[in-house]
């Protein structure tokens, strides 16, 4: 520990060691699982590294770290519903394929071109367009998320993933059209 003077607050990495027992405890009654309590009190410790850096100071340190603890509660709880969300597509997926496309080649062929031709589509988007999408489809983020990513409003993050794909929506409609006339003249 620094010597400091009395005037000032201690610093929230100092006051984390007074506070722990409060928030381990306040956790522990909300998430009641040890092991999540104990990464989110490394994500508060982490926070409060960081805040000691700086250098103005925080004028009530308890009332901080348990802002910081409530916080990384929920973000913990968010992840655990998007992975809980996600395995249930996959299952569901997977269900709806073990009678499909492993014993139909047709149709796992179709599958594979379908989704070569909305990569390929994706390619022909604005490179922003593309990072909107992939943000929210290829990594399940929230509006809200995506716009901290991109230091943007989540409205404009809406607005922008709307424009994208009805873009995207265009591209494959040309496509899809071309293909019908090399089909039709072949």
């Amino acid at each position: 520990m620094t010597p400091r003077s009395t005037s000032q607050p201690p610093s929230p990495l100092e006051a984390l060691e007074e506070h722990e027992p409060r928030l381990r405890a306040r956790l522990l009654a909300r998430l009641g699982n040890r092991e999540e309590v104990d990464e989110v009190m490394q994500e508060v410790a982490v926070a409060a590294a960081q805040q000691a850096q700086r250098p103005e100071p925080v004028r009530d340190v308890g009332a901080w770290l348990y802002q910081v603890a409530m916080r990384q509660m929920m973000q913990l709880r968010r992840k655990a519903g998007r992975r809980r969300k996600l395995a249930q597509r996959a299952a569901a997926w997977a269900e709806s394929q073990e009678f499909g496309a492993e014993n139909d080649p047709l149709r796992f062929l179709l599958a594979a071109e379908r989704q070569e031709k909305v990569r390929n589509a994706l390619e022909q988007l604005d490179p922003r367009d593309q990072q909107s999408l992939m943000l929210k489809y290829a990594e399940g983020l929230s509006y809200g998320q995506i716009a901290e990513r991109l230091g943007m409003t989540p409205s404009a993050v809406q607005s922008r993933l709307h424009r994208a794909r009805r873009a995207l929506r265009e591209v494959l409609t040309k496509k899809d059209e071309s293909d019908e006339s090399t089909d039709r003249s072949a």
